[in-house]
Order: structure tokens, then sequence, then C-alpha cells
């Protein structure tokens, strides 16, 4: 290899391990109570504004036709799947974290702020929603 590839196979290699440090991505979530997997969530960069969307629903009970009964805004009555659960994040000055967004629990119509620390060489996110200084953290897992 020369000095010029070599450098080419380090820069691809850093920017690949850079963008595993980012919440884009395809992620599996667990349902707190039962520890199943719940959903599938997609997570994209949108001009530096993350938002994610329900991609699959995972739950024995869900049924393609289920739409948020508890939700208040746009997204009342609309169908789970496909769903824009999180909305508005963005990546803090200086550390590898996503904040200032809003995260939907469809189960209750509750939004609560949202704050996304990539953890384990980006393999998994730590996705924590709150209301002032109450709130969970839930690990969700990279999905291929």
């Amino acid at each position: 290899m020369t000095k010029h590839s070599l450098s080419l196979a380090a820069l691809l290699l850093c920017g690949a391990a850079q963008a595993q440090m980012s919440p884009v991505g395809l992620w599996r979530s667990i349902d707190d109570k039962t520890g199943e997997p719940r959903s599938e969530v997609r997570v994209t960069d949108n001009g530096g504004v993350l938002s994610g969307k329900v991609d699959k629903r995972l739950s024995k009970t869900a049924k393609p036709e289920d739409v948020c009964t508890e939700c208040t805004d746009d997204r009342k009555g609309k169908p789970l799947l496909g769903m824009e659960i999180i909305r508005g994040a963005k990546k803090a000055e200086g550390k590898d974290v996503w904040e200032g967004g809003k995260i939907l629990d469809p189960e209750n119509g509750k939004e609560y702020t949202l704050r996304m620390t990539p953890i384990e060489g980006g393999q998994k996110l730590e996705v924590r929603g709150s209301i002032g200084p109450f709130g969970r953290t839930q690990t969700w897992t990279r999905l291929p």
C-alpha cells in the first residue's frame, strides 16, 4: 500500500467509527415492563436535527391498524407504525450527546425531554426521557 492509500484507508475507518458514535441508524427498543423487544426505530439526521420513526413494531400484541389514541398533538389517531416519536434533537457542543428534542411514548401520549448518548462504541444508545428531574433511561441496541 502506498502512503496515500494508507491515509485514505485510515480516514475512511475514522469516518466509519465517527458515524457509529451518532444516534443515526436503526435501533431496537426494549419494553421496560416485559424485557421483550418493543420496536425498531429509525433515527435520521435532517440538517443537524434528529428525528426518529417507528420502522417496525415487535410486540406480540401489536396490530398494523393500531393508532395513537392517547396523543394530544398532530399524531392523535395516526398509525403507530411509521409514527415520528423523536423530534428536534441536536448534538450538544463538544459532546457525543444529542438533546433538546422530545420523545413521545405512544402508550400514554406523553412527550418527554430527550437526551440520547451513544455508548459501547456506538453499538448501544442510552435514550433518556424526562419531565423535570423525573425520567427513565432505556438502552437501545443498534441493528445492521
